[in-house]
């Protein structure tokens, strides 16, 4: 299609400058032979010549060698009846003109195109004047043929300048049309459209978040699920070209997008979510810029922390149930050997022990939750040989911690920082 539309352009081009340029060239022609008539029927030695007996003796003569001087193809000098008394063909003196002589006889000069003795050309003719008379008439003109070869030699030109156009037009597009090639990786307009709607579509059916970073780290695309993990809430329109410096984000995970280096599975806070970042290079000789992918773990590390709470629960039971069992079996022991005062003492004094430390965890703790938390930490803590101790200014109702953060996430909290306690005692306190 390229190529056509250069070939009509200039094809077209070429044709209308030669038409134009023929018309240029006969309106040359009829000025150059006006002038030369005009210069002719103003020649006062033409006039002497008129007024002789014989004016072809002087006129011929004079005829040819203004047809020598002035580039025309004949120059015909007439007395007012049309009889010629110069002419190129010396044969034709003293015959009529060929050709109109009513507008010079009224006494003006005129120009026309009429086939003669010579053949067709365009010539002009004029009135000679004496003391006002019409003493005779003049006509120059160039042939038709002529002209065709003036302009012929011009429609050459023309025809080396188009084909020069044309080459370099049909290069340019070859060209032009190969580094799209390479560019697009050889798919044409309908494939790379199609492949935009896949990708639209693709973008937003995907969950994940997915950034795209130029080389200047602005962002140059954004899916649905990127603006809503990153807490980008504006319209994607006003995200696109904003540099990440701008977007507002957490001092760590803006750092992670602007590294240079690629990261794997980085965690990263983002307002209310934890998420998972991995950016890979774009490059291409040079840095093009980067793809950043986004994973929301916010759930996954609460599932965690539950799932770490309930294992705690567990191994508290467990240890509760173990430091029962032993209690117990130490009461049936002194009954069976007839301690009956004994057992009795026993396992009032473990009874007391035990309502006394959940009395105080009770009082310290104004949470159900917690407090069963922080009672089979104590019995799981004196199963492997720490003693945890409850402290009479322990509170939880101090109001540093906000009411609204959940029991879950307390028990999760101290849990661990419990876990963490006992382990590192127990590690002191191992020997060597």
């Amino acid at each position: 299609m390229q190529a056509v539309l250069i070939t009509v352009v200039v094809a077209g081009s070429a044709l209308f400058t030669y038409v134009s340029d023929r018309s240029q060239a006969e309106q040359a022609a009829e000025r150059h032979a006006t002038a030369v008539t005009r210069s002719v029927a103003d020649s006062p030695s033409v006039r002497e010549a008129i007024r002789t007996p014989d004016p072809s003796a002087k006129l011929q003569p004079y005829a040819a060698e203004v047809v020598r001087d002035t580039d025309v193809d004949f120059v015909t000098i007439m007395d007012p009846r049309g009889i010629r008394w110069t002419h190129p063909d010396p044969d034709q003196i003293g015959l009529v003109f060929q050709g109109n002589t009513a507008p010079a006889l009224a006494g003006r000069t005129f120009t026309e195109t009429y086939t003669g003795t010579l053949g067709p050309s365009v010539r002009a003719v004029t009135p000679i004047l004496d003391d006002e008379r019409i003493v005779g008439m003049v006509s120059a003109g160039i042939r038709v043929e002529q002209i065709s070869q003036r302009a012929q030699g011009q429609l050459t030109a023309l025809i080396v300048v188009a084909a020069g156009a044309l080459g370099l037009g049909a290069i340019g597009t070859y060209v032009i049309n190969a580094r799209l090639r390479r560019h697009t990786h050889g798919m044409n307009a309908d494939e790379l459209s199609h492949m935009h709607d896949y990708h639209q579509a693709a973008l937003h059916a995907v969950r994940e978040g997915l950034l795209m970073l130029d080389g200047q780290y602005r962002v140059a695309l954004i899916n649905d699920g990127g603006r809503e993990l990153l807490g980008v809430n504006e319209d994607g329109a006003d995200v696109v070209g904003r540099s990440v410096a701008e977007l507002g984000l957490p001092a760590p995970l803006t750092g992670a997008l602007l590294a240079s280096e690629p990261r794997v599975d980085a965690v990263h806070l983002a307002a209310d979510r934890v998420l998972v970042v991995n950016t890979s290079p774009v490059t291409g000789g040079q840095r093009r810029g980067s793809v950043v992918t986004l994973r929301d773990v916010t759930e996954l590390q609460s599932l965690m922390g539950e799932l770490d709470s309930e294992r705690g629960f567990t191994q508290a039971l467990r240890s509760q149930a173990h430091e029962a069992a032993n209690r117990l079996h130490t009461v049936v022991s002194l009954i069976e050997l007839g301690r009956a005062d004994e057992a009795v003492d026993f396992a009032t004094a473990e009874l007391e022990l035990a309502q006394a430390l959940t009395d105080q965890v009770v009082a310290a703790v104004s949470e159900p939750v917690l407090a069963a938390l922080l009672l089979g930490k104590t019995a799981q803590a004196n199963e492997r040989g720490v003693e945890l101790l409850v402290s009479d200014d322990s509170r939880l109702d101090d109001g540093l911690l906000p009411d609204t953060l959940p029991a879950r996430d307390l028990v999760t909290i101290l849990g661990n920082l419990i876990d963490n306690a006992v382990d590192a005692v127990q590690g002191a306190s191992a020997p060597g």
